[in-house]
């Protein structure tokens, strides 16, 4: 082969990889393990962009390495398959999920495949495959059969709440659960049926059903998810999005979050990552305080009397000068007056419009409506007005906020725009000293912790409401417990029946439930999800629960299937948890840092609480790669021209004109074909006229986010038919550092693939003859190759993958130069090149005369002796300049430095008869002669 063939190369490495299972990994004893995994995709019909392998290639990259340094690697690969874009295709068109997903599947591995990727594809996975989701299922149903022992700190079975009802009742049960839950004593509970019994139980177990506010799509149909509205519509489709009130299955994630917290300090991610969940779960210490309502109320059969706040700030409570709930508390349309009414009505309707993303985020605008409801200060006994607010929710805290104006903006600017009363602390308490009141709790407690620390004063004030049942001491987190439902077809079918309106778990060996087949995909008519529509679809006679799972349920234990993907009794055997036990490397977005992420710590944790899995936490390292951006190609078209008329980049500022994107795939080099771009694009009018520059048409740039709607996507199909998968896989790492962002640039590749051609040429002369010698390399050619060695090692345990391309390169240079073509150099040259170009190193291993996979070979260990300088040229600084440089023995001391450099003709002419001050010699980097 006269030149480098990337095409024939590559199509023949794949195929013997795939007929001889090149990347197979079984459990291997004799080995270390190392687990290797990214974040799956989701297959879209578009496919991949240049900018979606830069992850996988990067893991790519470090699992290759990690099997030449002798670890037995599991490195798979697989599709988070479940979704709404499918689902909605098929609304549109009628076609079954399936087929889409399949379809979008196949594209997706054709693609992975082509760019050499080494999985392990006999161990692949899809969360829509019954033989997947079946486990998905049994991790529901061992969370509904559980429940949070505060006690013993973890997650249990819920026949251990049971056995504690029956001896000491509710008293001996410390749970996370509910507050106010009925209590009730060991004979109360022993003389319940057996339903009554299970019916309390529902209220402590991990997964629930629950009454809870939802972003709510009435055209969708559905319940979305608040990374699936933006700006108050769905990110699909553009609908609008209220708040709505719905009966969904809950998971209790509250019970973990101080154990989310605290082991991020036992994995290594990033501090930003890091920093973003904590501030997900918002652990906060503080106190909840109950304001009692001026007139009691009836509510769900039971009488209310307070308003129950949650404050970090209690030692401001002398500052509470009104009440604002939340619209959607359910408070709100019982403790309402009839004047209010009509004022009430109109702001929760306005409200429900808004998503609770854009509420928090809203920090301008103050809106709000006055309920003509008062509660009782329960220090002052002063009344206090209670409002709605859309800034309050009703899912954080208790959906009520005691609003101090002195100490907060937020309820400043409320009280100023509805003249409120804004009262200082200090103002406040000192009046309750002076106060002739002496029954006011306030100037009690206001001389009890007069002249105390803050931390002091505070907890004294707590101390005080505890004792007067009051109030008390609480941590409380901005994490609330987990929507486990979606109002769609696509997903997993949640293993519950209903009898007599009460929950039931299908029997384990009835496992999977499987998505019925439905004539519609979309909602009933009478609002019912679309599993509503499925006939003869019931569980014994009972009706199935007719919500899916959401999105993120198979994605949140994967990595386990993966050890052990055929495994039909369990969801991975005791063989494989025992051997793989964690992932040692996850790579993926930071999209995922508040939602998969998060998700995926809890049901590991809870996996461990039960005793199925190993480890507390899944992946002990985790990197997130950056963006790779679109390099965005422009025309632009003169504006109030007669016909359509376009002119070059450089002469654009001589006409009035509009920008518009074009295909970044029909410009090369900032040209544009002409020619394809009329072709291509009906939107610009009939035979327009183009204004070119020495007869060429040159378009603008900038670099955007890379979509398909700025027309600057790059297929990497087309990348590497053209220049081949081995060049893509090294240009991609070249473009930066790994976790950092960096724009796309077609035009770079060209010096990426000139590298591989060069590299060609140390083993083949232009006839194809080999050129490979088996003579002795020399010191030059060892040195040359032991600095690669050194640095890709070094570079690839850093992540530092661009690096190591420039590594190559400079070596490939080097060997060049010297004319190496010994088999002793070029051999592990490959060695160390073959976790990034994989093709090219497999295929000349090959032409070396070696039988087996380059992929079996050790990475060669650099010798510290090659690396040593046998001489150092010496920069010789004279007078605060440079003005020569000498060559020395590496080894020369500094006394034989000095001596010859004061002897040397060329620097006495530059001291130029001034006499000596002194000189100083830096060992192998400079000498200054100071004169």
């Amino acid at each position: 082969m006269a030149i480098y063939q990337h095409q024939e190369i590559e199509k023949k490495w794949q195929k013997f990889w795939e007929e001889n299972q090149t990347y197979k990994v079984e459990i291997d004893t004799t080995k270390p393990k190392f687990y290797v995994l990214d974040m799956f995709p989701y297959p879209s019909g578009a496919g991949l962009h240049v900018g979606h392998p830069l992850g996988y290639i990067a893991s790519d990259i470090y699992a290759r390495y990690k099997k030449l340094k002798g670890f037995n690697v599991l490195h798979p690969m697989g599709f988070d398959s479940f979704g709404l874009p499918a689902e909605q295709y098929a609304i549109q068109t009628g076609q079954h999920p399936a087929i889409t997903t399949e379809k979008n599947i196949e594209t997706y591995i054709k693609q992975l495949k082509n760019i050499g990727f080494g999985y392990d594809w006999s161990r692949e996975i899809r969360t829509s495959s019954p033989e997947y989701y079946k486990w998905t299922q049994w991790i529901f149903m061992q969370l509904f059969n559980s429940w949070y022992n505060k006690d013993t700190d973890k997650a249990e079975d819920i026949e251990s709440l049971k056995a504690l009802f029956a001896k000491g009742g509710s008293a001996a049960v410390n749970a996370v659960c509910e507050d106010d839950l009925p209590e009730f004593t060991a004979e109360e509970w022993n003389s319940l049926s057996e339903e009554e019994q299970y019916k309390i139980t529902l209220n402590y177990r991990m997964t629930y059903l629950s009454d809870s506010v939802v972003n709510f799509c009435p055209e969708l149909g559905m319940v979305l998810s608040n990374d699936e509205v933006k700006d108050g519509v769905s990110e699909r489709g553009g609908y609008p999005v209220i708040q709505k009130k719905m009966r969904q299955w809950m998971m209790r994630i509250t019970a973990y979050c101080d154990r989310l917290i605290d082991g991020l300090d036992t994995v290594d991610w990033s501090p930003s990552l890091k920093d973003q969940q904590k501030n997900w779960i918002g652990r906060s210490k503080g106190a909840s305080v109950k304001f009692a309502l001026e007139h009691a109320v009836e509510l769900n059969g039971d009488t209310v009397n307070q308003i129950e706040v949650f404050t970090t700030r209690v030692d401001t409570i002398y500052g509470v000068s009104f009440m604002v709930l939340a619209p959607e508390n359910e408070l709100v349309s019982q403790i309402t007056t009839e004047a209010q009414k009509a004022e009430v009505e109109q702001y929760i309707e306005a409200t429900a419009k808004k998503s609770e993303l854009d509420r928090m985020s809203d920090v301008k605008t103050v809106s709000g409506a006055f309920t003509g409801a008062y509660c009782i200060h329960p220090l002052t006994g002063d009344k206090i007005p209670v409002w709605i607010a859309d800034y309050v929710l009703a899912g954080y805290g208790t959906g009520a906020v005691m609003a101090v104006p002195s100490g907060d903006q937020r309820d400043w600017a409320f009280a100023t725009k509805f003249d409120l009363p804004i009262v200082q602390v200090s103002d406040a308490q000192q009046n309750l000293d002076e106060a002739a009141d002496d029954s006011k709790e306030g100037k009690y407690l206001h001389g009890m912790i007069k002249g105390l620390d803050y931390e002091a004063a505070v907890n004294a004030l707590i101390s005080h409401l505890e004792n007067e049942k009051i109030g008390k001491g609480k941590i409380q987190y901005r994490l609330r417990d987990a929507v486990f439902a979606r109002q769609r077809y696509w997903g997993e079918p949640v293993p519950v029946y209903f009898k007599n309106d009460l929950p039931y778990l299908v029997d384990e060996s009835d496992l999977p439930v499987v998505l019925p087949e439905i004539d519609e995909y979309k909602p009933t008519e009478s609002g019912e999800p679309p599993l509503g529509r499925a006939k003869e679809w019931s569980y014994k006679g009972n009706e199935y629960e007719l919500s899916t799972m959401p999105g993120w349920a198979g994605s949140s234990w994967y990595w386990y299937r993966y050890m052990d993907p055929q495994n039909e009794n369990e969801f991975a055997s005791k063989e494989a948890l025992d051997y793989w036990q964690d992932v040692d490397l996850y790579l993926g977005g930071t999209e995922h840092a508040t939602g998969h992420l998060l998700y995926s710590r809890f049901w590991n944790k809870f996996l461990k609480d039960r005793g199925f899995v190993k480890n507390e936490e899944f992946a002990k390292k985790l990197i997130n790669q950056g963006m790779i951006q679109g390099r965005s190609s422009f025309v632009y078209r003169v504006k109030d021209a007669d016909k359509p008329t376009f002119v070059s980049f450089g002469l654009r500022k001589e006409y009035q004109t509009a920008r518009l994107h074009v295909d970044v795939n029909i410009v090369d080099n900032d040209v544009l074909d002409v020619a394809k771009f009329i072709e291509t694009r009906n939107d610009i009018g009939e035979n327009p006229e183009f204004i070119l520059e020495d007869g060429k048409y040159i378009c603008g740039s900038e670099v955007e986010k890379m979509s398909k709607s700025k027309f600057n996507v790059v297929n990497p199909d087309d990348l590497v038919e053209r220049y081949g998968a081995d060049t893509l896989r090294l240009y991609e790492m070249f473009l930066g550092p790994l976790t950092e962002a960096k724009p796309w640039d077609t035009k770079g590749i060209e010096g990426t693939s000139r590298f591989l051609k060069k590299l060609w040429k140390l083993y083949f002369d232009q006839d194809s003859n080999s050129l490979i010698t088996e003579e002795e390399p020399t010191k030059d050619e060892l040195k040359a190759l032991h600095k690669a060695i050194k640095k890709v090692g070094e570079d690839i345990e850093n992540f530092s993958f661009n690096t190591s391309v420039s590594t190559f390169m400079i070596c490939v240079n080097e060997l060049t130069d010297l004319k190496c073509h010994k088999k002793a150099i070029l051999e592990p040259l490959l060695i160390i090149l073959s976790p990034y170009a994989p093709h090219i190193a497999e295929e000349l291993w090959h032409q070396l005369g070696n039988q087996t996979s380059v992929t079996e070979a050790a990475f060669p260990v650099y010798n510290e002796e090659y690396l040593k300088e046998d001489s150092i040229l010496y920069p010789i600084q004279i007078g605060g300049k440079v003005r020569l440089k000498l060559e020395f023995d590496a080894d020369a001391s500094k006394d034989a430095i000095e001596k010859e450099v004061l002897a040397n003709a060329e620097v006495i002419k530059w001291m130029d008869g001034k006499p000596l001050r002194k000189i100083i010699v830096v060992p192998k980097r400079i000498v200054n002669v100071v004169v």
